[in-house]
């Protein structure tokens, strides 16, 4: 909780103060409002459309981020004011609720022209024989720079990326001077195959048992959900065969499916052997294993245990421990 209060959020916090206090004030009937008589719309549209921007544009370092926080907030603050502000208050506020399908109509060109640009980046990247991870999240980071919406939308890149051109993607290209795969263990990629096999021949029986149970409208919702988790299932099948754990002069990177890399430096392995037992989760516990027990175990002179299910233990743990010693 404290981590979330710092002042790239301030904007955010500020929406749900002035949400909750606003919709107290406008709701109820109270000393605040004169027991009901004072309830201008100018209120909320200083504190939400004019206060609130500027704190964004203040607390925001990105000024493109700032821009699309603002937009995005605004927007909310108008959709809120529609619900909570007595229509015999409203001036000007039928104006702005008709404006922010406007803005919110300009804001998803904006994006979709940003998506575009940023694939088309993306396939030049990884026709360079540069690392397919830098590839993917160069062009978004030079966009938005380092951070949590960033490294969100990179994750969405590689999900895009391993499962509509995953045939550009080299595994030789990832950084790292030996590799090793994880998709044959315990049939680990076999299995993701089957459960997709099972999604897609369910659809159909679905679809059909919700549209004469439920509604159309519900199963067509649900079918267009489901199709969409399914690319999720595709891009991790297919990238789990393509992107390795790999052994660099100074490090390990971890790359399991379309997940975050996460690089462990070799001077911080405190050891590192072979296991067969099943591992629970836990705080200190991070896990990269689809089918059965983890193979490989991993302690850190912090005292975090990191959990690999590889093609080849042996090989790893050999290597790792000729490496630290």
């Amino acid at each position: 909780m404290v981590l979330f209060i710092n002042k790239k959020n301030t904007p955010f916090l500020f929406l749900l103060l002035i949400s909750s206090f606003w919709a107290f004030y406008y709701l109820s009937s109270n000393a605040f409002n004169d027991y009901g008589v004072e309830k201008s719309e100018w209120f909320l549209l200083i504190d939400g459309l004019i206060v609130l921007p500027l704190l964004c544009f203040w607390c925001i370092k990105n000024k493109k981020e700032a821009a699309i926080k603002a937009i995005a907030y605004c927007c909310l603050v108008v959709l809120l004011g529609s619900f909570i502000i007595p229509e015999s208050s409203k001036l000007i506020w039928h104006y702005l609720e008709a404006g922010r399908y406007i803005v919110l109509a300009a804001f998803i060109v904006l994006e979709l022209t940003t998506v575009i640009t940023v694939i088309v980046a993306i396939r030049a990247s990884l026709s360079n024989k540069e690392d397919p991870d830098v590839a993917i999240s160069s062009p978004i980071e030079n966009i938005l720079g380092k951070g949590s919406v960033s490294a969100l939308l990179s994750f969405e890149a590689r999900v895009w990326t391993y499962a509509l051109f995953s045939k550009k993607v080299v595994k030789q290209h990832f950084l790292g001077d030996m590799h090793f795969s994880s998709h044959m263990k315990d049939g680990a990629q076999s299995n993701q195959l089957g459960f997709i096999m099972v999604i897609l021949f369910e659809l159909p029986i679905m679809h059909i048992l919700l549209h004469y149970t439920w509604s159309p409208f519900a199963a067509n919702v649900i079918t267009f959900l489901t199709l969409f988790s399914l690319v999720f299932f595709v891009a991790e099948y297919k990238a789990l065969a393509i992107r390795p754990i790999s052994i660099t002069p100074d490090s390990l990177i971890v790359r399991y499916g379309i997940w975050s890399p996460v690089t462990v430096d070799l001077f911080d392995i405190k050891h590192i052997k072979m296991n067969s037992e099943y591992v629970s989760r836990a705080k200190n516990i991070r896990r990269f294993n689809v089918s059965g027990n983890p193979n490989v175990e991993i302690k850190t002179h912090d005292g975090d245990f990191i959990y690999l299910g590889v093609d080849a233990p042996f090989e790893l743990v050999t290597e790792i421990k000729k490496r630290i010693s």
